[in-house]
């Protein structure tokens, strides 16, 4: 490695460099990655940067810090652009386009249990199943789950909670639920509906009503009338459901993308076709490093784009993508079948495009005007808390519990681009009074300032605190004894009604205080901060709170697996009933003897 980016001679190593396809990683002086690129000659490629009089301002930038490159061949040009994706996506080079919406798609479910449940799934897929995707949206999963219900009255609670049941649950009653898990349907027509459901995701809806009116016929023949009349609803509401999402012109699986660049951004909008019905869009700002041409961001975000999502048959463009045929090659390679890759398309398709150019258009104008109040927001916080920069980077701690429950603090990130979500944070509160907020917040801010006491990570410019003085008071001192300096600490007291719009802002280096009244953009940008940062909190301590009242007693007794705690809580109904039996009752419980319902009684009862 070379001392210097200077000392990098370029068209000394271009002359070293194969004529063959590969990828090449641009490094600079502190051995950090600039940029990685593909290429289907490496020589031209590369040599472009050091031979090439004249490049682009921030092209130029990135050249005169390389002090190293690392090039790995590759076969084909689709193997190099399947390795770049796959390095950008993992490495986050500083000057190259990324796809920064990195949460996978969510998926329907079907487990292969004796009596199989239907739900929603998101992340890696572990469990032995069929899984339905991916869907633009978890409102579009909840849809079609809640739609399932209806139709085929097939389970979608959790295994644990399927194998305590003694009883039908809400859902049974509602008739959204048959109750297999008190034996009120048996296997086969269980089976029987799971086969139908999953025979309608997979959008064999028309055999599913075949099948359904011929069992009706059936029905009524047998003079079955109550059966006969279910089956006729179902297979009324299935044809309404085909006409209303049936989109005419769209192939079984297709993907439609279209993309808008302008003023340093860029959008790219998918519409999703799966088996004929069309489930929805979903607009992507992927960051650009460069001023790149929309065919670039186009060809990049889709190599990386589906790295994580299997594609369809059909992938349809509203313009031809950077790198058209290696992106083929490599979306064929990895599905091991022909993807289809289009971009000059008629009829039905170019309306379709169409479609998705509007929603790319509309998306990035909105983000647009959203930047641009964002900015005027962090411009008037300067002038408020009269700092000498724009911040650029705040954050904002809360505190959530219940009487002193499960105490959780949450720290949110915002900069002048909106919410950084991916440096989010909660902090389990541990080892305090419950219910006091100073020690829970100082614990917070302990944990978090630590690392960047030791160098680790980014300090915040503005750390609001959701409190007054005593929780200022606690950040200041967390600050000083951590020996960190140059953050401006704002403490965001409600006012006497409690009302947005009338916070106190209590600052920490003096302590004085300011009204800045509902009208003020700062105050505006502080409250959307202190709101995110308040639900962020309260989201993780339901769930906390929910997953500590779910472990019974049980859970803590010795001797007493799994198939045991079922048993005495199917026979008992519950923990409730356990606490209450006497040794007796829990000896007649299969699998208990009398020494361990002697344990069992003790443990429970002190």
């Amino acid at each position: 490695m070379q001392s210097d980016a200077a000392a990098f001679d370029g068209k000394a190593f271009v002359r070293t460099l194969t004529t063959s396809p590969g990828v090449y990683r641009m490094f600079d002086a502190d051995d950090a990655l600039l940029y990685v690129g593909k290429a289907r000659n490496l020589k031209k490629r590369v040599g472009n940067y050091f031979l090439k009089p004249n490049l682009e301002p921030r092209i130029a930038s990135m050249v005169s810090q390389i002090a190293r490159i690392e090039v790995t061949l590759t076969r084909t040009e689709g193997e190099a652009l399947l390795l770049e994706a796959q390095l950008i996506k993992s490495l986050k080079p500083r000057y190259n386009i990324m796809l920064r919406d990195d949460k996978s798609y969510p998926y329907i479910f079907v487990s292969e249990d004796p009596f199989p449940r239907i739900v929603f799934h998101r992340g890696a897929k572990r469990e032995k199943g069929r899984y339905f995707g991916p869907f633009p949206s978890a409102h579009a999963v909840r849809e079609s789950l809640a739609l399932m219900q209806k139709l085929f009255k097939v389970r979608q609670c959790e295994n644990s909670y399927f194998r305590n049941r003694s009883r039908p649950c809400l859902q049974y009653q509602i008739g959204r639920c048959t109750a297999p898990c008190v034996g009120f349907i048996d296997a086969a027509e269980y089976a029987e509906d799971v086969r139908h459901a999953t025979m309608f995701l997979d959008g064999r809806s028309d055999a599913v009503v075949k099948e359904l009116a011929a069992a009706m016929d059936e029905a009524s023949t047998r003079q079955d009338y109550e059966r006969a009349a279910r089956l006729r609803d179902q297979v009324a509401t299935l044809r309404s459901l085909q006409a209303h999402h049936y989109v005419r012109g769209a192939s079984a699986d297709m993907d439609v993308f279209a993309c808008r660049v302008e003023a340093g951004s860029a959008c790219v909008s998918v519409l999703f076709f799966r088996n004929g019905i069309s489930l929805g869009s979903r607009a992507h700002f992927p960051k650009l490093a460069f001023d790149s041409a929309p065919e670039d961001v186009l060809g990049q975000f889709l190599a990386q784009y589906y790295l994580d999502q299997p594609a369809p048959a059909e992938v349809v463009c509203d313009r031809e993508p950077s790198d058209a045929a290696a992106l083929a090659e490599m979306l064929s390679a990895r599905r091991e079948r022909e993807i289809v890759l289009k971009w000059r398309v008629r009829g039905e398709r170019a309306r379709f495009v169409e479609l998705a150019s509007r929603n790319a258009e509309a998306a990035l104008l909105a983000r647009l005007a959203s930047r641009q109040t964002l900015h005027t927001r962090f411009e008037a916080l300067r002038e408020l808390l009269q700092l000498d920069e724009t911040p650029q980077r705040l954050e904002c701690f809360d505190i959530s519990h219940t009487m002193g429950e499960e105490t959780v603090a949450s720290c949110v990130v915002f900069g002048p681009e909106g919410a950084q979500k991916q440096h989010y944070r909660r902090f389990n509160i541990r080892g305090i009074t419950g219910g006091d907020d100073y020690a829970a917040m100082r614990q917070a801010l302990e944990r978090r300032f630590k690392p960047l006491a030791r160098g680790e990570g980014e300090a915040p410019d503005v750390l609001l605190i959701d409190g007054g003085e005593g929780q200022v008071a606690q950040a200041l001192s967390v600050l000083q004894d951590l020996g960190l300096n140059g953050i401006e600490v704002v403490g965001v007291a409600k006012g006497p009604s409690r009302r947005e719009g009338e916070e106190t802002l209590v600052l920490g280096d003096s302590g004085r205080e300011l009204e800045p009244g509902p009208d003020s953009p700062a105050l505006h940008l502080i409250d959307a901060v202190r709101d995110e940062a308040h639900r962020f909190a309260i989201t993780g301590h339901r769930k906390r709170r929910e997953k500590a009242r779910e472990r019974g007693p049980l859970e803590d007794v010795p001797g007493i697996g799994a198939s045991r705690r079922a048993a005495l809580l199917k026979t008992f109904g519950g923990h409730a009933g356990v606490m209450a039996a006497g040794v007796e009752e829990l000896c007649a419980v299969r699998g208990i003897n009398r020494e361990l319902a002697e344990r069992i009684h003790a443990f429970l009862h002190g």
